[in-house]
């Protein structure tokens, strides 16, 4: 994919006019990453941001000990570190490709000389950014005030919603799964077995089929 091509698939600049892609994609860099690869490291200076044009990436942090937290994972069409290059600090995290993956690198200087040159792209920028700023803090809630299996159920009734349909696949490996959710892989596994037993849903492999949503969103909305 020709990097015009791959601007026209970033979320941030849909609808935009054709010249309006033209100077996002000249002022880009395409790269790629091999599988477990490191886009960027914490704490060093974020002098662009990223679009993942194919594949997915992780950002987490990691702490003393060696444990990792998983803040989010981004796929196709997805920015990933726009906040700090925005603020002209440091990657507050660590950046990793789960897949081979191909991404847009855009500089920090040539994108905001672009976004000076067009006041209505950086409205949809700020846009954009106060949605991401939402979804952070509904994660950090979830995180600190529901107990795992309400966030387990949460997360599938994420994954029911954008794959719409009840029969589901998983898009992490389980381990990867259990540190986005803040737990372990044992304890998910528990959990799954727990809901299986219950007839709340029935697992093949990475197939999961949800077979009372009722009960699974109540868990979710309230926990227990």
């Amino acid at each position: 994919m020709n990097k015009l091509a791959a601007v026209k698939t970033i979320t941030f600049f849909e609808g935009l006019p054709e010249e309006n892609c033209a100077r996002l994609a000249d002022a880009s860099v395409m790269k790629r990453f091999g599988k477990g690869e490191t886009l960027f490291l914490a704490d060093t200076p974020a002098d662009g941001f990223y679009a993942t044009v194919s594949g997915r990436v992780k950002v987490f942090r990691s702490s003393p000990s060696g444990k990792e937290q998983i803040l989010h994972v981004f796929g196709p069409g997805e920015a990933v570190g726009e906040v700090p290059m925005f603020q002209g600090t440091t990657f507050p995290a660590q950046c990793e490709a789960l897949d081979d993956c191909e991404v847009l690198f855009f500089p920090r200087d040539g994108f905001r000389k672009v976004l000076r040159e067009d006041p209505d792209m950086a409205m949809k920028m700020m846009a954009m950014l106060s949605q991401r700023l939402r979804i952070l803090v509904a994660k950090i809630d979830d995180l600190s005030l529901k107990e795992t299996p309400s966030r387990v159920a949460a997360y599938l009734m994420l994954l029911r919603s954008s794959q719409d349909s009840e029969t589901l696949r998983l898009d992490l490996p389980k381990g990867q799964i259990a540190l986005y959710l803040g737990t372990i892989q044992e304890t998910l596994s528990r959990i799954f077995k727990r809901f299986t037993d219950e007839g709340i849903l029935n697992i093949n492999g990475s197939q999961i089929t949800i077979l009372d949503e009722k009960a699974l969103r109540d868990i979710a909305d309230q926990g227990r």
